[in-house]
């Protein structure tokens, strides 16, 4: 699934991109990669001191984050199929 979306994705910013300078597109992919690792490190810091505290959460709790994403995401979609066929 990641391959696919990720292959959709790439070929639509390569033809979107594709007469801008190289320059211009490895800066815009240097940019999205320091802000991916930065997005992690963040998450991941915010896991430790979590992970430290004294407080320990309910075991339903680690199931949250994929389904606001989840439910996130179709939002997304019903809001993209709802402007198509408007």
């Amino acid at each position: 699934m990641a391959f696919s979306f990720g292959l959709l994705h790439g070929f639509g910013f390569a033809g979107a991109l594709a007469e801008v300078s190289w320059l211009a597109l490895l800066m815009f992919d240097d940019g999205v990669e320091i802000g991916q690792l930065l997005f992690v490190a963040f998450v991941l810091g915010v896991r430790t001191l979590l992970g430290r505290s004294l407080m320990r959460l309910p075991a339903w709790t680690f199931n949250l984050p994929p389904y606001l994403i989840g439910t996130l995401a179709m939002v997304w979609v019903f809001e993209r199929i709802g402007a198509f066929w408007s």
